[in-house]
């Protein structure tokens, strides 16, 4: 598939407040997960080169370069820290992580959560142990250690599981939990293989991958993401769909690029797990996981996810309702020249005219009286500045 580049693709976003509009649904403090979780994963910069002074030294520039502040608050653990099983078959970790315990006990006291990961099937996907017949055993360590989040992959399930008994794999290992006491996130890892998403909540999952994983590069991160068409229906506060890590940061995609993942996965209620090196991070790439007005649009409260409301070839129009009645809208053009997109309001449910809010850049500009919203920049050099451009808008009716 020939690369679209940034300067070719062009995503202009806008929340629209409407005057008058339904009362926002009250956020459901009691459940786990009530918002799209936020955090970073290891896997995508490190892989099996993990270990305890990799993830506290991102624990600490997590806390310290306004992330944590923003909201992302899990420190997770992929694959590869397994080491061997006891006589009694409780899991201990490899040489790389020399007491697990402690490392929660610093993330914890750093005000964060602590992450980690393991399988339904005998081994990883990284070919260590998984939790196959020692559901209850992990479950109980993982309670000990302090764990927060489990991401849970299917990996080497199919050696032992038929694909009819994957619901009952996920089940085993969130009973196990459940029975622990303490309250964990439970992340289904099994790629979008059977329709996940219309039993991901009946086996105690607050987040379930929808996708393969996505491999970094701008053009698969924009098939997964857009896949996601007629699956805001399966989400709502403690359960939602997951189109797999952030790649922002990590070396495969440009800045404008980051922002289209950005302003997609918050158009979709995505969890927000950054993937990148944060020790080294870019004030770009920082300002990118970090706006919070872009964020308040993955976060809010009332859990439900954007659908495309317009389509014409290569251009699309997705739309999410937030909870104060507001909606947030994405206009993209998927191909690899610039073309304007025109959207009349009627499309949208609204009125007759609109103010303007620039949330990437956080100030109100214009009211537009038209019966459409602005158009999609039509000049590359306009399109490269606007791209994954993200804005509020007060609809007077």
């Amino acid at each position: 598939m020939k690369r679209l580049h940034a300067g070719s693709v062009s995503l202009v976003m806008y929340a629209i407040i409407v005057i008058a509009a339904a009362s926002a649904l009250a956020a459901q403090q009691s459940q786990l997960a009530p918002t799209p979780p936020m955090g970073w994963n290891d896997w995508y910069q490190y892989e099996c080169k993990v270990s305890d002074s990799i993830m506290r030294a991102n624990a600490d520039a997590l806390e310290s370069n306004g992330m944590k502040a923003a909201g992302y608050v899990y420190v997770n653990i992929d694959d590869c820290w397994q080491g061997k099983r006891d006589e009694k078959g409780f899991i201990h970790p490899n040489e790389r992580f020399p007491d697990m315990k402690a490392l929660g006990d610093y993330i914890h006291s750093k005000g964060l959560k602590f992450g980690i990961y393991s399988s339904p099937g005998p081994k990883t996907c990284g070919n260590y142990e998984g939790s196959y017949k020692h559901e209850e055993q992990d479950a109980e360590t993982y309670a000990q250690w302090g764990v927060d989040f489990l991401k849970y992959d299917w990996c080497s399930a199919p050696k032992v599981y038929k694909p009819e008994e994957m619901q009952g794999a996920y089940r085993k290992m969130y009973d196990a939990l459940r029975r622990t006491g303490r309250p964990m996130v439970y992340s289904l890892c099994q790629y979008g293989l059977e329709a996940v998403w219309r039993w991901g909540p009946k086996v105690g999952g607050n987040m379930w991958r929808t996708t393969d994983d996505i491999g970094g590069d701008y053009d698969r991160m924009s098939l997964f993401g857009f896949q996601h068409n007629g699956l805001d229906k399966f989400v709502g506060p403690g359960h939602w769909n997951d189109p797999d890590i952030l790649q922002i940061g990590i070396g495969k995609l440009s800045n404008d690029e980051g922002r289209t993942q950005m302003a997609l996965w918050c158009l979709l209620a995505a969890p927000l797990l950054a993937g990148n090196d944060l020790t080294k991070m870019t004030p770009e790439t920082l300002e990118i996981l970090t706006n919070p007005e872009v964020i308040a649009v993955d976060q809010d409260s009332l859990g439900a996810a954007a659908h495309r409301v317009w389509q014409e070839g290569p251009l699309e129009v997705w739309m999410k309702p937030l909870a104060d009645g507001s909606k947030a809208v994405g206009l993209f053009n998927r191909t690899v020249s610039p073309l304007p997109i025109t959207v009349r309001f009627a499309t949208l449910g609204l009125g007759h005219s609109v103010q303007v809010r620039d949330l990437w850049a956080r100030k109100d500009l214009a009211l537009f009286r038209r019966n459409t919203l602005p158009q999609c920049p039509n000049t590359a050099r306009r399109l490269s500045k606007l791209d994954s451009e993200l804005r509020m808008m007060n609809s007077e009716l």
